[in-house]
């Protein structure tokens, strides 16, 4: 379901899903008013843009308590103008699963949304610039699909926080984990790390045997819910 008040923002953003989650009814609506009829339907995930609004405006607080009520096991994503750490960080606290500034790609923000719809968390990751501002990162660290992929030559500048996170993978592993979350396959993966698709898949067989995962999808739920501070117990096993 998509919450979006003006209608060319909120057309544009139904075209693209029905063209990117085929298999999925999509619902709009311009507020969260009205939402009662939505009560006991199978309702998997709720878009809601925010714009400029703070996670702590009231009008805002007010509709996710009422979506949290009305449609309990619906995960929430909030689009937002704004994309900052600190509203990311509200957000989160909040209950909602997925951030998404309106400053990333479309690409992303679907990929985004599918890990979202497969029981993970999504916000972007905050860098720090040499001036010590922060800014965000794009699923586990990559501003956008192009410097995942090595093709942003202006990526100098800023530096990676450290992720406590992900400490229990090797450097390449996060590279893999980065482009698995983004949706690549695996030759494109191969490609674009420089590295053949069986080492790619031996990548892949470690993330997932250190999270206990039985495939690519679980494994990027569980470390993004780790990533979030969500984390679900996991076994890991040894080598």
């Amino acid at each position: 379901m998509i919450i979006e008040q003006h209608v060319l923002a909120r057309t544009c953003i139904l075209n693209i899903l029905k063209r990117e989650l085929i298999g999925f009814e999509i619902v709009e609506m311009e507020t969260t008013s009205g939402l009662n009829w939505l009560s006991g339907r199978d309702i998997r995930l709720i878009a809601l843009n925010i714009g400029h609004k703070q996670i702590t405006d009231p009008s805002i607080e007010e509709s996710l308590a009422l979506l949290a009520e009305i449609c309990p096991k619906a995960s929430v994503a909030v689009l937002s103008n704004r994309d900052d750490d600190a509203t990311a960080s509200a957000a989160m606290q909040r209950g909602v699963r997925g951030f998404f500034p309106i400053s990333i790609p479309v690409e992303v923000a679907i990929a985004g949304l599918r890990l979202v719809l497969a029981g993970g968390v999504y916000r972007p990751l905050p860098i720090v610039g040499q001036d010590g501002g922060a800014s965000h990162r794009t699923m586990s660290g990559c501003r956008d699909t192009s410097e995942l992929l090595g093709t942003n030559e202006n990526n100098g500048n800023t530096r990676i926080v450290p992720e406590d996170s992900m400490i229990d993978l090797t450097p390449r592993e996060q590279h893999v984990l980065e482009a698995l979350q983004l949706g690549l396959p695996n030759k494109l993966i191969a490609v674009r790390l420089s590295l053949s698709e069986n080492t790619v898949k031996m990548h892949i067989q470690r993330i997932m045997r250190k999270c206990s995962a039985h495939n690519r999808t679980e494994a990027v739920v569980r470390w993004s819910r780790r990533a979030s501070g969500h984390p679900q117990p996991i076994r890991v096993r040894s080598s």
